[in-house]
């Protein structure tokens, strides 16, 4: 297991799913974690079922003041930031000519513009310890166009671009930051994209997963592959992102 002992995170949209599952895996491996979540109730549940000295906070990724005062809370309660999870995201199922304006802007405020919030909000705690992480939640659907997931391909697409950048600009702070690209992992939102896939593709959507990934992914694949990346041996690693979706994008068959 990836020795965390000691290590400061705050980990967005962390009371359910993909974002407490890394929460659970931080904890393990000896962090202390703040659960943000818009879901404030929900995120103060996660904390004290973590333990370890955990904190909820009440966090809107697309509200500047919520993202400056959830990094703010997280520092005076750790003393400082290790580690940035930005995991806070939202998807839309629908073809590209009927989404509106509204949802496609809704969705990269959540998942671009969100991860650039917490970003931004977090570089100078980050930069004061010495020896720190960013992990950006991408997607396999950064990688490659799907059918009715055009504002979500695009909104993961930009994440890792992003992702690269900073890691750049970053670098002599002594913060490494990477991106993970899950498949689709069992949780809420795989349920939600199930009725619509069904109904353009030619197989039952449990069907496809079979055969394309042989299993769903758990949210606990996913924070392992977090873990790691939050590590120190990890520490030569930057600029990069890592699939985690069972040879998905391999299409192994």
């Amino acid at each position: 297991m990836n020795d965390l002992t000691g290590r400061r995170a705050i980990v967005s949209g962390a009371a359910r799913g993909i974002g407490r599952a890394i929460a659970e895996r931080l904890v393990a491996g000896g962090a202390r974690v703040a659960v943000a979540d818009v879901d404030g109730a929900g995120a103060e549940d996660a904390a004290a079922e973590l333990g370890n000295g955990c904190v909820g906070i009440a966090c809107d990724v697309r509200s500047t003041a919520d993202v400056t005062a959830a990094v703010a809370t997280a520092v005076d309660a750790f003393g400082g930031l290790d580690l940035l999870v930005n995991n806070a995201g939202i998807e839309i199922a629908k073809p590209a000519v009927e989404i509106t304006d509204e949802e496609f802007l809704g969705i990269l405020d959540i998942n671009v513009v969100g991860t650039f919030r917490f970003t931004k909000a977090a570089v100078p705690a980050l930069a004061a310890a010495g020896s720190a992480a960013i992990v950006n939640m991408a997607s396999v659907a950064a990688t490659a166009g799907g059918p009715l997931l055009s504002t979500y391909c695009a909104s993961k697409g930009a994440v890792i671009r992003f992702t690269e950048s900073v890691a750049i600009e970053l670098r002599d702070a002594g913060i490494r930051v990477n991106a993970v690209c899950p498949g689709i992992v069992q949780t809420d939102m795989a349920d939600r994209l199930a009725a619509p896939i069904e109904a353009i593709a030619p197989i039952p959507f449990d069907d496809l997963i079979a055969l394309k990934q042989g299993r769903f992914g758990t949210p606990g694949d996913v924070a392992e592959m977090v873990a790691f990346l939050a590590s120190a041996q990890a520490r030569f690693i930057t600029g990069s992102h890592y699939l985690v979706d069972g040879g998905l994008t391999a299409n192994l068959f």
